[in-house]
């Protein structure tokens, strides 16, 4: 027979299992935290290592006519002296080179980027007046590892050798500006290719017999226009009026047409005194090759290639940016297959990252097989079954508060789960191993199922929270770690005490309301016998 009172709970743990215990809305409640983890998985930003805050700056002025020695003495150590009064920076370096000076000013690891940038700006502007006569104004690039450090590398080379450098450099040039207007892509980059140049070569005694020096020829091929901007204009009835002008130079004859001098009253051209030819730029000696691996198991000869790099915007997902890249560069396979062009993908950080991930959320199904295995021997299946239900929903709430907070899927956002993932069922499996113990209890059968449920539970709200926090506290000091270490841990802890807090709302709401169902009271004559 039941006693006639009802059980009081004095925690937040027996309020909250006597709150939900009957609750029609625990089951919507359970349902809405599954479906918030699987957006936050599916939405997250995924990446094979989280990003750091690196910020710097890189400042650079010329001097035309200045000696190595003269910029260093006038340029570089009275802006050193003044660099050092900004706050935050770790480190300045300076470069003297003749007519021109390099400081470059590293900020320690963590500082904010932008913060840092205007920083620098500031300190620069401030002291502008230092700066010598003839000095030009500083120009000054943010360091921006974001956008510095490629996702994805695709090389393109020729199967025929002989083809023209700059026709390779063409097509290339073509694909990345299409690449370039995708969706969170930050910067894309050419390297290794042979541009299109006229190659002057001049011929010093053809130059002695005419009496010039070759800085008149050089003069004259630099005072050429380049190129002549359109002119716009609007008509009285609002037309707009575009008058095209063509480039001075598109041919080697144009080139060869320069008038370089007046010699004996004719002008002297410089196809007079000089070779021109159309033609790459000669003076590029950098070349890169690639090789690649047949069916077969050998490899191909090596080929003259252009690479082509993307770079993402900070906290955009690199899987999603890498299968856009893949795919825009599938629409051009066939027509670059025609002209005897192909592809490699060097680099794809986006299918690291996944396959990263991938394996992490398979160790982590993994241990939760483990936990959920072990549990059987101890508690029995039932038991087992409660807690291992719960993991999932303390796994939910961790990656929807990570989402929403702007973190990123990485390797260490994982290992911060993986690490947890033992403290997580701690709060259901003491839960569920008191419900046990009463249930077994030489006077649980007095007692009906509910009050055995919020009195079990309520019993250790305490000593978990107390327990709980305490594991917290353990993880807070990480967060005070500086530096580079300090920046590549931060997702422990960040993700561990979310985890553990949320760890004990599903020990005591969703525990009870599991073990009521699944549970039965062993019967006192059996128990008795």
């Amino acid at each position: 027979m039941y006693l006639s009172h009802s059980y009081q709970p004095k925690d937040s743990a027996g309020k909250l299992a006597k709150g939900f215990l009957r609750n029609p809305l625990t089951p919507i409640l359970g349902i809405f935290l599954f479906l918030i983890g699987y957006i936050a998985l599916m939405l997250m930003p995924r990446e094979e290592n989280p990003q750091m805050v690196v910020s710097g700056s890189t400042v650079i002025i010329a001097l035309p006519g200045a000696t190595a020695s003269e910029v260093e003495n006038i340029i570089i150590k009275p802006l050193e002296r003044k660099l050092k009064e900004v706050k935050g920076i770790e480190h300045i370096h300076g470069m003297a080179m003749d007519n021109v000076a390099v400081i470059n000013a590293a900020f320690y690891i963590g500082e904010q980027k932008e913060d840092s940038n205007l920083k620098i700006y500031d300190k620069i502007m401030q002291n502008i007046s230092i700066l010598p006569k003839g000095a030009q104004q500083p120009i000054i690039k943010p360091l921006d590892i974001d956008v510095d450090i490629p996702i994805v590398s695709v090389a393109f080379y020729s199967n025929d050798p002989k083809i023209d450098p700059t026709i390779l450099y063409d097509r290339v040039k073509n694909i990345q500006h299409h690449i370039n207007g995708l969706p969170n892509v930050a910067v894309t980059d050419v390297k290794g290719a042979k541009k299109h140049q006229y190659t002057v070569q001049v011929d010093i005694n053809r130059l002695s017999g005419y009496n010039l020096s070759l800085g008149q020829i050089v003069q004259a091929v630099q005072s050429l226009a380049y190129n002549v901007p359109e002119i716009k204009g609007k008509t009285q009835d609002n037309k707009i009026v575009m008058i095209g002008v063509r480039n001075a130079i598109e041919s080697v004859e144009d080139v060869g047409n320069i008038i370089v001098a007046q010699y004996m009253g004719s002008a002297i051209y410089l196809r007079d005194v000089a070779t021109v030819t159309d033609g790459e730029d000669i003076q590029n000696f950098k070349s890169a090759l690639v090789t690649s691996k047949t069916e077969e198991g050998t490899f191909t000869p090596l080929k003259n290639q252009v690479t082509l790099t993307v770079s993402k915007l900070q906290g955009t997902n690199a899987v999603v940016i890498a299968e856009a890249v893949k795919e825009e560069l599938a629409k051009y396979k066939e027509q670059m297959k025609a002209q005897g062009i192909n592809y490699i993908i060097t680099r794809n950080d986006g299918e690291r990252a996944n396959e990263a991930v991938n394996e992490l959320v398979f160790h982590l199904l993994l241990s939760i097989v483990i936990i959920a295995i072990l549990l059987i021997f101890v508690l029995g299946w039932r038991e087992s079954l409660i807690v291992t239900l719960t993991v999932p929903a303390i796994l939910a709430i961790t990656l929807f508060v990570a989402y929403i907070t702007g973190q990123t899927i990485n390797r260490i956002t994982l290992f911060a789960f993986l690490l947890s993932l033992g403290l997580l069922v701690d709060a259901a499996i003491i839960v569920i191993e008191n419900i046990h113990r009463h249930f077994h209890a030489p006077d649980a059968h007095e007692k009906n199922v509910d009050q055995l449920m919020i009195e079990a539970t309520d019993e250790i709200g305490a000593p978990t929270n107390i327990a709980t926090l305490a594991i917290i506290l353990t993880m807070v000091p990480m967060a005070f770690v500086g530096q580079m270490m300090g920046q590549f841990m931060k997702p422990i802890p960040a993700n561990v005490p979310v985890a553990l807090v949320a760890s004990l709302f599903v020990a005591y709401i969703f525990t009870p309301y599991l073990a009521v169902r699944l549970l039965k009271k062993p019967d006192p004559h059996t128990e008795a016998h």
